[in-house]
């Protein structure tokens, strides 16, 4: 297993969407806790999976995940579709009007797993990061994603401009989301086809080579007095606003 994988992941509803991915080997209870709908769920999903429910004192789930809101699952294993490379990319099964995400330099794993849900929810079939100087798949990660980084296929690359070639080989169109681009998402659809939204950090925006390697430069205006929206947010906005309209039930 990659060392930067968890192997627990905490919260009622990440706990859920492991089990749900089948990859889960036991589950801990934190002795004494309410009987919630969610708890309740998550123990349905324990049953049906054959997967063993174990109570436990609180302090050893304090142990094992910070905010565990009295829910630890124990991984088997990562799911094999979260260790794709960078050669995947060129074989994978793209659909015909695929979206796929990367993030250039989004550090923090609480962003990532933000950013992950909102790409789950979308109904994008990728999410591409970089193996260095970006977030790694942590716990904090999978339970800020509610489980969506347990579902959804993540390729991790070490170099993020020659997997945008690659994409480009898939006859996808490479759209950077840039606070300077002269034209916001508002000034013209997005491209048909396949799409890559490419999305930098709130600090420094896109590299200079990513930025270079885009087709198209996009920005989300600002109509308010906050100057910008975290990387999260404005994923989903764009996401929403201006990829997924030009496809319908994507």
């Amino acid at each position: 297993m990659d060392r930067d994988q968890p192997t627990v992941v905490a919260g009622k509803r990440a706990a859920l969407e492991a089990l749900r991915a089948g990859d889960v080997g036991e589950i801990l209870i934190a002795r004494g806790s309410r009987q919630s709908p969610a708890l309740r769920d998550v123990l349905d999903a324990a049953r049906s999976a054959h997967v063993r429910t174990r109570e436990v004192e609180r302090a050893a789930l304090d142990e094992l995940a910070a905010d565990h809101r009295g829910v630890v699952a124990k991984l088997d294993a990562m799911p094999t579709r979260t260790t794709l490379g960078e050669r995947d990319l060129s074989t994978f099964r793209w659909r015909t009007d695929a979206v796929a995400v990367l993030l250039d330099g989004v550090e923090d794993p609480q962003n990532l797993g933000a950013a992950a849900r909102s790409i789950e929810a979308s109904g994008a079939q990728m999410l591409i990061t970089r193996t260095h100087r970006a977030a790694p798949v942590t716990a904090a990660a999978v339970r800020a994603s509610a489980g969506a980084l347990l579902h959804l296929p993540h390729a991790r690359v070490a170099n993020l401009s020659r997997a945008i070639e690659r994409l480009q080989d898939a006859r996808f169109t490479v759209v950077g989301l840039d606070e300077e681009a002269p034209r916001s998402i508002y000034e013209g659809t997005c491209p048909t086809g396949r799409v890559a939204l490419v999305l930098g950090s709130e600090g420094s925006g896109l590299s200079r080579l990513v930025r270079e390697h885009c087709d198209l430069l996009v920005s989300l205006p600002m109509h308010g007095k906050v100057g910008s929206l975290n990387a999260a947010a404005s994923l989903a906005a764009v996401l929403y606003a201006y990829v997924l309209p030009t496809r319908g039930d994507a």
